[in-house]
């Protein structure tokens, strides 16, 4: 399979972000990749053109740059400044431009789409899934979330959120992970199954947090290769897409 990739640009594009997907005519299956703390990375672009090798029209919208912090690189900005000066209600407005530009593709079938977020990715784009019901499946590599109050950042609490998914969901967390821990977990556990939706909770004995990702401390290589099959059969399953 044939597979375009292209850097996005805001001018030229109309958005800023990275693109990749199959070279085909028929709509088809899409994911929304919404990027870990440290931005559109290479790890998250390889992401991407695996997901993009398997069929899927993926698109990972630049976050950062569409609130207002253009940059070569957000590795260092991203976690300690543009992070906390952005609130959830700012990331879900860019998320949902994203969302627009992947579904007015003509190569995407729009009743065939997913959203996967990555560590802060996963946190937000459980406020953005809970209020698109358009959304078929969500994937949720350890979504970030702390056991803290309500803030006008932060104005919903993410348990709170996960109850009003309405769409299939595949979340994965490891033993080690000390942004996110055990109880927390949980927590989120529980919030998951309340939703009434099909639910794949997958919890290693194992790894950190971003424990697919290489460049991050909790990254354990066992746990990614256990992870990407039980990905690519959920989307497969849910996202009618048996090549």
């Amino acid at each position: 399979m044939k597979v375009i990739e292209r850097h996005l640009t805001a001018e030229q594009d109309g958005i800023p972000g990275y693109f990749a997907g199959p070279d085909r005519r028929d709509p088809g299956p899409a994911l929304l990749l919404v990027h870990q703390n440290t931005g559109v990375t290479d790890y998250i672009k390889i992401e991407a053109l695996k997901f993009a090798k398997l069929g899927y029209t993926t698109f990972v919208p630049n976050l950062y740059e569409m609130v207002g912090f253009p940059a070569v690189t957000h590795i260092h900005t991203g976690p300690r400044e543009i992070q906390l000066r952005t609130s959830d209600g700012e990331f879900v407005r860019v998320i949902s431009e994203g969302w627009r530009y992947l579904l007015e593709r003509p190569e995407v079938d729009t009743a065939r789409v997913g959203v996967t977020g990555y560590c802060m990715g996963g946190r937000i784009a459980l406020a953005f899934v809970a209020g698109t019901p358009q959304v078929r499946a969500f994937v949720g590599y350890y979504p970030t979330v702390r056991d803290q109050p309500p803030t006008e950042m932060r104005p919903r609490l993410y348990w709170d959120l996960a109850r009003e998914l309405r769409c299939p969901s595949i979340v994965l967390y490891g033993a080690d992970d000390i942004v996110t821990p055990v109880p927390v977990q949980e927590k989120m556990w529980q919030a998951f199954l309340a939703n009434g939706q099909s639910l794949e909770w997958h919890y290693f004995p194992f790894g950190g947090h971003g424990f697919v990702d290489p460049g991050t401390a909790g990254y354990h290589p066992h746990a990614a290769e256990l992870a990407w099959p039980l990905v690519v059969d959920f989307l497969a399953r849910e996202l009618d897409n048996y090549l």
